[in-house]
């Protein structure tokens, strides 16, 4: 009886576990590696809106490196984009200075840290995984919202509005303006009162708290404070939108833009040299007006003469041509609540899509309700903050933009939902929707704080980290081995695997590494070695009442219950972390859960595996545990 269970029990595996257990390790050594090679100072170019990169640009980039006795190590382009590598950063910094000089308003030349990795390796797609400030030291802003301003925004906005609905119900008044912290609606008939606030409680439900003067015949206006709140979190919110959107621009991996109170930002750019950059990027803002073409003026003649007729303005195409706008802005971005990029079925050009609100739905409906045939014209204006060198000084110098995108008829009537066409490239439409879903800054923001981390600093940051990593790891390396024996070196092989398997989930995730990130790291080297505790000191209980081939085969198999609801425990806690957690404590919970998983895969097939080569179906007197 005893000898056809041993035959059952010969902890042996099939091949295809071994195949698997092979394949895990070649992929994890694979998407592990590029984290040894490190990082080359590069310069990266970007083009701005509507300027595409050819082969006379790449001409012009070596050129004007070759003039200036500058190699650049490596010259790769990515899709739109340039990408120099050099020899140091020396010739980085020298680099960018004149790319920046030769390129003019053409293109975006920030400073960038390249991962070195072998083409041979990110030929399959293996990338290092993104080290967070801490390691890779880079720039954070604390922004401050202006919430006033977007209270008084909010006010300017009304005033549109409720002028339109006052002119509809032809309630005659005197004026309306936005004083202090309200409206101020000042009546020609007070004997109107009553019908003024009947239509100011049904247009704008939930809106104001109207208090009327009878005697003078005003009416004030005050927003509730719930509008006020919800005005203050949309402003913020937006604006984070916002800012995560002009941060790519700046190529930055994996940046953290997040909300801290009730009025200020976070901004935290890993790996940006270039702080000037980044000021002109996060403080750069864009928007869309739409106007009503003037068709009775001669734009060329009053590009010459310098001089528009009364009611319009002279605005220009971005190839250079004039053309006539009306004064009077018929909605702007901040109406837009969605807008998508596609294709004109008919005509086959780009096209983008636009949602519009409520408020401006109905703008939009009485305006080409009365100008069927006339032209709308689209407008894009961009304002930037550029850091230059006067005199000396470091100076801001603010320029505006106004370029007409388009100026299309009018064939019928539409109100929120419409179509802008012209666009000169499928590109151009994903960016112009992108920009009118996050639209402008919803309120001007103020640096109030900024720190600069400089790469020194992160290397001791990794140093250390490292050398925790490598101290935790040796020890327990030691300990297994010394326990117990050759079971103990298993373990140890199984740990370094773990090791590499997380760094190479990592950076298959791209997820960034931070501090306590690492310090997840370390915990996982000590709970992984649990799992393998617990079942070699299992495999020595069964070894007093059993045969060797069934005490390994039930110390697996009765350990494996325990470590599955320590480890399943231990990885709810880190989603909980995760869940609630800000960002240093997001970075420690997804190494913690990464390494749970991995740490339960080499413990228990990793070093099954093994055992099962040196033991499995031998017939083994004594086991070296």
């Amino acid at each position: 009886m005893f000898e056809s269970r041993q035959k059952i029990i010969s902890n042996t595996y099939p091949l295809w576990k071994y195949l698997l257990l092979a394949v895990a390790i070649v992929l994890s050594v694979t998407y592990a590696a590029p984290n040894l090679f490190g990082d080359d100072p590069a310069v990266q170019i970007s083009p701005v809106k509507t300027v595409e990169f050819d082969q006379q640009t790449a001409d012009r980039i070596r050129t004007t490196l070759a003039e200036a006795g500058i190699e650049p190590k490596q010259f790769e382009r990515h899709q739109e984009q340039f990408l120099l590598r050099f020899h140091s950063s020396d010739d980085q910094l020298e680099a960018r200075s004149l790319l920046k000089e030769a390129m003019g308003r053409q293109a975006v030349v920030a400073l960038n840290l390249a991962p070195a990795t072998p083409e041979l390796l990110r030929s399959v797609g293996a990338q290092p995984m993104y080290l967070g400030l801490d390691l890779r030291g880079g720039v954070h802003f604390l922004m401050d919202v202006d919430m006033e301003a977007a209270i008084a925004k909010t006010y300017e906005r009304y005033v549109d509005e409720l002028k339109a609905v006052l002119r509809e119900e032809r309630i005659r008044y005197l004026g309306l303006t936005h004083e202090d912290d309200e409206l101020l609606l000042r009546l020609r008939d007070a004997s109107e009162m009553e019908k003024t606030l009947s239509v100011v409680n049904a247009e704008f439900p939930q809106t104001f708290e109207p208090k009327p003067d009878q005697e003078n015949g005003e009416i004030s206006l005050p927003l509730l404070a719930q509008v006020k709140s919800e005005t203050r979190k949309y402003a913020l919110k937006q604006n984070i939108t916002t800012l995560r959107n002009r941060i790519n621009e700046l190529g930055v991996a994996e940046p953290l833009i997040q909300q801290q109170g009730d009025r200020r930002i976070v901004v935290q750019l890993p790996g940006v040299q270039d702080t000037a950059k980044a000021k002109e990027i996060l403080g750069a803002t864009a928007t869309l007006e739409f106007r009503l073409v003037e068709e009775k003026g001669d734009p060329v003649r009053a590009e010459r003469t310098g001089y528009a007729p009364n009611g319009a303005r002279l605005y220009q195409f971005r190839d250079g041509r004039p053309i006539l706008l009306k004064r009077s802005i018929i909605v702007s971005g901040d109406n837009v609540i969605d807008a998508k990029s596609g294709i004109d079925s008919e005509a086959g050009s780009p096209q983008v899509s636009v949602t519009l609100d409520g408020a401006g739905g109905r703008k939009m409906l009485a305006t080409t309700k009365e100008n069927v045939g006339n032209r709308m014209a689209v407008v894009f204006i961009e304002n930037r903050v550029d850091t230059i060198e006067k005199d000396g000084e470091v100076v801001k110098k603010r320029t505006t933009t106004k370029d007409v995108i388009n100026a299309a008829v009018i064939r019928g009537q539409f109100a929120n939902r419409f179509q802008i066409t012209g666009l000169d490239s499928p590109q151009e439409a994903q960016d112009l929707a992108l920009l009118l879903r996050a639209g402008a800054l919803a309120a001007p923001m103020e640096i109030v704080e900024e720190r600069t981390i400089g790469p020194s600093m992160g290397q001791d940051n990794i140093n250390q980290g490292f050398l925790s990593v490598i101290v935790g790891f040796a020890l327990v390396l030691v300990v297994m081995a010394f326990r117990y024996k050759v079971f103990g070196m298993v373990a140890n092989v199984a740990l370094t695997l773990n090791l590499v398997i997380i760094v190479a989930v990592l950076s298959l995730l791209q997820a960034t590494l931070t501090l306590p990130g690492i310090a997840g790291i370390v915990l996982t080297v000590g709970m992984a070695v649990d799992a393998n505790v617990l079942i070699f000191e299992r495999i020595r209980e069964e070894m007093r009442h059993s045969s060797i081939q069934t005490a390994i085969h039930a110390g697996y198999e009765k350990a494996f219950v325990t470590i599955a609801d320590a480890n399943i425990t231990t990885l709810l806690a880190a989603v909980v972390l995760f869940s609630f957690g800000t960002g240093p404590i997001k970075g420690f919970a997804i190494t913690l859960s990464i390494g749970i998983l991995t740490s339960m895969f080499t413990a228990i097939v990793g070093t099954r595996a093994v055992i099962n080569l040196i033991y499995g179906n031998k017939p083994v007197q004594k086991l070296s545990i």
